[in-house]
């Protein structure tokens, strides 16, 4: 073996025995993670249905008499009051017709004060033998018959002016009023032309369909407030939301169900009834209403961001006092508060991880950094489809 062979050989038998330098760093701190209980309180179910606003009222207006268009005294889309003039209907052949109907009135009249004179005459001659009975019976029948005309005649007055005012066609509801249909020098044809349209407001009517199993539910709650589901239920209180985020909810009151279910569909017809002071609300708007649907109990609500999944199963990150993490499968429910209710898993005493779930992994451990959930949510997003998934 050469010299430098030996050095070689003896150079590491040497650095085995040596300590090797510390190459491997510490290992890395436990990542921070927001957590929090559980908010536990108060609660009661609603369900949550698709429907549509529609006004109370709604009125096709049409012309009494027929006759050509003169005048248009509104703004289309405006807001108008019951009673006020909307269209004018050419008036001088009514009002030729009102002064004719008056003078046949006036010319009966006349033809009765003479026949009541001529009856009176002779009803006193005949009484002293001067006249005969059969012209008594005459004059009578003149009277009578002139009594009876100048009835006809009054009738007809009072028709041709009941003709005259329907020439100025009014508001009959106040409401907000559609576009003109038809421009003025147009024909309008007696109770056939629509000429415009006004729906009401306030307060305005919301319609959803109901399934079966549910109904039955509604109509047991309603039962139990002494009431029957078709007359309202008992004024059930009710929320609405609309596609608008940044608008709160309005509440209003069930008032209404149809007599029966649907043999299609096998759904029910409901009404509920919203004040509508701003006119924020407008018929034919699509919405969501919460109709409530259980007796009040105690829930266990989570933030949604809080709920995992792990396969075909939701869970939560429960936080150990060491910091380690684990997961607990759960059964969500409803959106309530801003939060999800947990229906089962958890107690509401555990630690749960609501914000950073990317940086917890079970069985490893995190850095907990504690926090408070408000009993009710103002900033929670928008509920993702199949949220409720699992119930």
């Amino acid at each position: 073996m050469t010299y430098a062979l030996r050095q070689m050989v003896v150079l590491g038998c040497i650095a085995a025995f040596m300590p090797l330098p510390a190459l491997a760093q510490s290992a890395p701190p436990a990542p921070p993670v927001t957590v929090a209980k559980p908010v536990v309180r108060d609660v009661v179910d609603s369900d949550e249905f698709i429907g549509r606003f529609e006004p109370v009222d709604e009125v096709s207006v049409r012309s009494r008499v027929g006759g050509y268009l003169q005048e248009i005294h509104f703004q289309d889309g405006a807001l108008v009051k019951q009673g006020d003039l909307l269209f004018v209907i050419d008036q001088r052949p009514f009002v030729t017709a009102l002064n004719q109907a008056k003078a046949t009135l006036e010319s009966a009249q006349s033809a009765l004060v003479f026949a009541d004179a001529q009856y009176k005459r002779t009803q006193s001659l005949a009484s002293s033998g001067s006249q005969s009975a059969q012209t008594l019976d005459d004059r009578r029948r003149e009277f009578d018959s002139a009594e009876a005309n100048v009835r006809g005649a009054q009738a007809a007055a009072d028709r041709a002016s009941l003709d005259m005012e329907y020439t100025e066609i009014k508001a009959p509801l106040s409401g907000r009023i559609d576009r003109r249909l038809i421009s003025a020098g147009n024909l309008v044809q007696t109770d056939q032309t629509v000429l415009t349209t006004i729906v009401s407001l306030d307060p305005i009517d919301f319609y959803f369909d109901v399934d079966e199993r549910r109904l039955l539910n509604f109509a047991d709650t309603a039962r139990k407030l002494g009431k029957e589901l078709q007359q309202g239920g008992g004024g059930l209180d009710v929320s609405v939301t609309i596609s608008d985020p940044s608008a709160k909810p309005f509440k209003g009151k069930l008032d209404f169900a149809e007599n029966r279910v649907d043999n299609e569909s096998g759904t029910i017809r409901l009404r509920a009834r919203f004040p509508n002071p701003d006119l924020v609300l407008q018929p034919g708007l699509f919405g969501r209403i919460q109709v409530e649907a259980s007796n009040t109990y105690q829930a266990i609500l989570v933030p949604d961001e809080a709920i995992g999944s792990d396969q075909n199963e939701r869970v939560v990150y429960v936080v150990a006092e060491d910091g380690t993490v684990s997961t607990k499968p759960v059964r969500p429910g409803p959106r309530l508060y801003g939060y999800r209710v947990i229906r089962e898993g958890l107690d509401g005493t555990e630690t749960i991880i609501v914000n950073g779930l990317m940086r917890a992994r079970p069985g490893a451990k995190i850095t907990p950094q504690m926090t408070e959930l408000p009993q009710e949510r103002q900033d929670a997003p928008p509920e993702t489809a199949g949220a409720e998934s699992g119930q």
